[in-house]
């Protein structure tokens, strides 16, 4: 992801950051990405740890048939 972020830092009295300030697009920006990122951790993780698979074409035979096995 490239962004041109532009936080703003909210600093307590000794001078420490303590909080960051984003604009909204920025904000909702990384979110989505984060969004993104967990989606495909989700799916690579089913594709690791799925046993079998069925090809789509026969999913497709069975759902439009009411056909369960």
């Amino acid at each position: 992801m490239k962004t041109n972020l532009k936080p703003k830092f909210v600093t307590d009295e000794k001078g420490n950051k303590t909080s960051v300030i984003l604009n909204i697009k920025d904000y909702n920006n990384l979110l989505d990405y984060l969004d993104d990122l967990e989606d495909a951790n989700d799916l690579l993780k089913a594709e690791q740890e799925a046993s079998d698979f069925v090809p789509y074409e026969v999913f497709r035979e069975k759902f439009l048939t009411g056909k369960t096995t």
